[in-house]
């Protein structure tokens, strides 16, 4: 089926897609993978909720979609997220950003848990517009509206609970640019850092696709936004040094000024629930571990990068366990996270 849309950001018109042939009238304001690719469903399709969760199945099912696939699923929603301003409207639509900006989180418990209480209440429910079905990720995960904000809520165990909390006192207390993370009853929550899309977030595979070579984004971030570059090698090295082997384009990225379209800087680091001990106790690593050797080779061709690198001490490690207050094997905590602080080259 062909479809023809406006891309819009805000309420200012970036593109038109007609006839599956993409016209640019406002570049500087473009979302950045149609600068790159220039297909407007393929750009939808990066939009779309996982299929493959489950969550995301009864959630369809509940909002009774006719058709499911990701395309689809989008345009249910007029292509609207939480984290940025981008959303399409038909050729002929007098449609404005107010009229489909997202004002509640009734999907929110469905998302997250689906138990059937909650896939019943959903599916009673008038309403059709929800955040979920642009919530990206592998995670069963919902968005809710806390005093006017919005939360992102995550499923974890407490391996997973405790390395996302932890890693985010722990990169707060080494001097990066962390999004900001609670407990939330079992679950773990994070703050939308765009602030309801007041900057827009552009994830790193609008400009590096599925490319995650630390030498090809060092560079491309260095063309594109050289503000975000030291927070980048940064970001790597949290990394390597909390052992995370789950950064991905889809995972880090800039935030942009959505009425100049300029590019800010590196988002807030996010997404950690994969690293430290959530899939187990890694062992105390030697010079043979895989990130550790990465991280080093980055490091041998830019050697300049080691001053904007942060000091890890025990005293740090310590003092954001305290702040976790999540019961742990401590001394393994800080023994790993020393070795391998040790045996990076800096």
């Amino acid at each position: 089926m062909e479809r023809n849309y406006l891309i819009m950001s805000g309420d200012t018109i970036t593109a038109k897609w007609e006839n599956r042939k993409l016209s640019v009238i406002n570049e500087k304001l473009l979302p950045l993978y149609l600068k790159r690719v220039h297909d407007a469903d393929m750009w939808l399709e990066t939009r779309a909720i996982d299929s493959h969760r489950a969550n995301s199945r009864l959630l369809k099912k509940a909002l009774r979609l006719k058709e499911k696939d990701d395309i689809n699923t989008v345009i249910h929603v007029n292509a609207a997220t939480i984290t940025d301003n981008y959303w399409i409207k038909p050729l002929d639509s007098d449609l404005a950003y107010g009229d489909i900006r997202f004002s509640d989180d009734y999907f929110s418990d469905l998302a997250l848990k689906g138990d059937y209480s909650s896939f019943n209440d959903a599916a009673n429910l008038n309403s059709g517009r929800t955040p979920e079905l642009t919530n990206i990720g592998s995670f069963e995960k919902c968005w809710k509206l806390i005093d006017g904000k919005w939360w992102m809520i995550k499923t974890a165990n407490q391996n997973e609970l405790f390395s996302e909390l932890f890693i985010y006192h722990f990169g707060k207390a080494s001097g990066l640019n962390m999004a900001v993370y609670e407990k939330s009853g079992n679950n773990i929550r994070t703050l939308d850092f765009t602030d309801g899309a007041s900057v827009n977030f552009e994830p790193a595979f609008s400009f590096m696709d599925d490319n995650e070579d630390y030498e090809d984004t060092y560079k491309m971030l260095s063309e594109l936004c050289p503000d975000a570059v030291a927070d980048y090698v940064r970001m790597v090295f949290l990394d390597t040094v909390t052992a995370n082997p789950d950064r991905h384009t889809a995972n880090f990225g800039l935030l942009r000024n959505n009425s100049s379209g300029a590019l800010i800087g590196l988002a807030p680091l996010f997404d950690h629930n994969m690293a430290l001990i959530s899939r187990g106790e890694p062992k105390i690593p030697t010079n043979n571990d895989f990130l550790i050797r990465l991280f080093n080779e980055f490091v041998s061709y830019h050697p300049d990068v080691k001053k904007d690198l942060p000091q890890i001490t025990r005293d740090v490690i310590t003092q954001s366990l305290n702040k976790t207050d999540i019961p742990v094997n401590r001394e393994y905590i800080i023994e790993l996270l020393m070795k391998r602080y040790e045996l990076i080259d800096i």
